[in-house]
């Protein structure tokens, strides 16, 4: 079979695990029991060997999907000659997660489905159900069922039972539920292709349900299922909270797009520790043929400064806070020892070791396919000024947070910053070879330095004042000496470039390190313009002489950097222009990749990425509350004081 492009794609989830359902109702990505777990459907990765599980009409057909508004529940819908019918997919929702709780919003309610057995109620969880309705017509459904355990390293044999089939491979199980009416015809096994196939058929107004159910047969025949799917979009939508429309001046579609990504982050946060992944999948490539292929399921630290500001940004207090409980743990360890990356559970070493699937061909045959990452021992100096900002970040809109807790944490980092600032590291690009004095990680190590002694002083809290000051000094001095060049009218990617451009360099204003009226700035952003934007907006992370032609893609998230350095530069009218440019390469459902090919529109890399869509939250915040002056991008009605720095002191 051929490979569905990116865009054509869907994803459902419930705070731990998440699935891809392709727009002809095949679902070809999930991994059981949790995100970062071995895949159990893995098609999008090999097209013959990763196992899926698809249902969609026998006949040919035509299909789109949508979400049920605010909500995490997709539908596919299908047109035959004879007929209509629509799939709807979901992962359901268990009692006692009461999204309101906490917000300052909807003050949330107990869900409709609790189990005395903690085994049925981990099975309730982790699973995906399925209704086929017939809306016109008659339509009969074809079902493939053909799971592949531990990233299709083990086919799994068949057991039929009353209402479904066990699927066992090794020490996994997966039950396949088929027993609804109309009855499936046909059911057949076949050990040889380790594969389950049947049809029903279906006219206008018969509705059925089917549904994969992992660790074995549970609760999925005795529920009401109907309830089920109405508690599950309750929970995305009191997740959200009342709201009236898109608000202030924000335009309807920039809310759409907002919402939508705050349900792409929700999905992927985890339940348990807060931890927000960076994608759901891993090996999605940056570009097709190239061997940039990695596993991103884990939390990267330096999401945190991001991720604080886009949940507070949009009202999600609790998540903020499980957030901020999860990267304060991490702060808490030996400065030394911090890594730049965790699996969800705050593991490292071996939980996140890479290791190649060979047996693999990658998607669209690109591979290598890769579990774990091998950035996780990297020095990355970036890390230390990412915690400090994010904890102060946490600290401005939580007046709750006692600092005083995590201080002793604060002190450690922002000393051993004093001690490594002038080293150099892998950067924020994870550069596997040559190790640098990259621009980004010196300033994240004078982030690290500033916020602390900010800290201190709004606090009232014991620092080395004197010594910290003298480094953020000889950071500054060394940032604007060695990481400016006048030949290029610009700061480049690290020390002692003359040409290197790194869009990396907009986070200069962002985080207040200069004034974005300084010229240095000003030459900077006219530089990322000229040399890595395209006449839409995309931006491109770097280019120099050295950049390999598959690295030349643009990022999403650097293209809302750029709309953040103009939107703080008051020019509003290339900021707005250049993000209702980047809102046109969402995917019909409104979700982004990591990366985008400029002439096809081709979404590239992991996907969903966490990274793009909370850029896309924070500029578009951004950029609404600058045009609060009925609207007016003019130059004379700007007030500044509608719009403080993103990551503001």
């Amino acid at each position: 079979m051929d490979y569905p492009p990116l865009r054509d794609y869907g994803v459902i989830g419930n705070d731990d695990r998440c699935a891809l359902v392709s727009r002809t109702g095949s679902i070809d990505w999930c991994c059981f029991p949790h995100l970062e777990d071995a895949s159990v459907f893995a098609r999008i990765l090999d097209a013959d060997h990763g196992g899926h599980f698809a249902v969609s009409p026998r006949a040919a057909h035509e299909s789109s999907h949508r979400y049920v508004d605010r909500t995490n529940v997709l539908e596919t819908t299908f047109e035959t000659e004879r007929g209509q019918a629509t799939v709807t997919d979901f992962m359901p929702i268990r009692n006692g997660r009461k999204p309101g709780s906490g917000r300052g919003r909807d003050g949330g309610h107990d869900y409709a489905f609790d189990f005395d057995d903690e085994d049925d109620a981990n099975r309730f969880q982790q699973a995906i159900y399925r209704r086929l309705e017939c809306e016109r017509g008659d339509v009969e459904f074809g079902l493939e069922f053909a799971p592949r355990f531990d990233y299709a390293r083990v086919t799994p044999t068949f057991e039929r039972i009353a209402d479904g089939v066990v699927a066992r491979g090794d020490d996994r199980s997966l039950f396949l539920y088929t027993g609804w009416e109309p009855p499936l015809d046909d059911l057949t096994v076949s050990e040889s292709d380790a594969t389950v196939t049947g049809t029903v058929s279906l006219s206008a107004g018969d509705r059925c349900w089917t549904g994969v159910q992992y660790g074995g047969r549970g609760p999925l025949s005795s529920i009401d299922l109907e309830t089920c799917i109405d508690e599950t979009k309750r929970y995305w939508r009191d997740w959200l909270g009342t709201r009236d429309g898109a608000p202030g001046t924000m335009p309807e579609r920039w809310y759409e797009a907002v919402v939508r990504s705050e349900l792409v982050l929700k999905l992927l946060i985890h339940h348990e520790t807060g931890a927000i992944p960076a994608a759901a999948t891993t090996s999605i490539p940056e570009k097709i043929g190239s061997d940039r292929t990695w596993d991103y399921r884990y939390n990267w630290i330096r999401d945190a400064k991001f991720t604080v500001q886009a949940l507070h940004d949009t009202g999600h207090e609790r998540e903020g806070r499980e957030y901020f409980d999860w990267f304060a743990d991490v702060a808490r360890t030996d400065p030394a020892e911090i890594r730049p990356l965790y699996s969800l559970h705050g593991e490292t070493g071996d939980a996140v070791a890479e290791r190649t699937l060979e047996h693999l061909s990658g998607y669209r045959d690109t591979g290598p396919v890769r579990v774990g990452n091998a950035a996780a021992p990297q020095q990355q100096l970036d890390v230390y000024g990412t915690i400090v900002q994010a904890l102060y970040e946490t600290v401005q809109f939580d007046v709750s947070v006692p600092i005083e807790d995590d201080w002793d944490a604060i002190r450690d980092i922002v000393d051993y910053v004093c001690a490594h600032w002038d080293e150099r590291d892998a950067g924020i690009w994870e550069f596997r070879e040559e190790q640098r004095h990259f621009l980004h990680s010196k300033l994240l190590c004078w982030v690290a330095l500033d916020r602390g002694i900010v800290l201190a002083r709004e606090n009232d809290l014991e620092a080395p004042l004197e010594e910290w000051e003298g480094s953020r000094a000889a950071v500054r001095e060394a940032i604007e000496e060695r990481g400016y060049s006048e030949s290029a009218g610009s700061f480049v990617q690290y020390f002692g470039s003359d040409e290197a451009l790194d869009a990396t360099a907009l986070l200069l204003p962002i985080y207040e390190f200069l004034p974005p009226e300084d010229d240095r700035v000003q030459s900077t952003i006219d530089a990322v313009i000229e040399r890595l934007t395209t006449d839409d907006g995309l931006v491109v992370r770097f280019v120099d002489s050295e950049v390999r032609e598959d690295e030349a893609e643009p990022f999403l998230l650097c293209s809302f950097w750029l709309i953040d350095a103009l939107v703080l530069s008051n020019r509003l009218e290339r900021a707005r222009e250049y993000f209702e440019s980047v809102l046109e390469y969402a995917s019909p459902l409104g979700l982004y990749s990591e990366k985008v090919d400029p002439d096809t529109g081709e979404l590239l890399g992991n996907f969903p990425q966490a990274f793009s869509h909370l850029g896309l939250i924070n500029s578009a915040t951004y950029l609404s509350r600058a045009l609060e002056v009925d609207g007016d991008v003019s130059p004379e009605n700007f007030d500044p004081g509608h719009v403080e720095t993103l990551f503001r002191r």
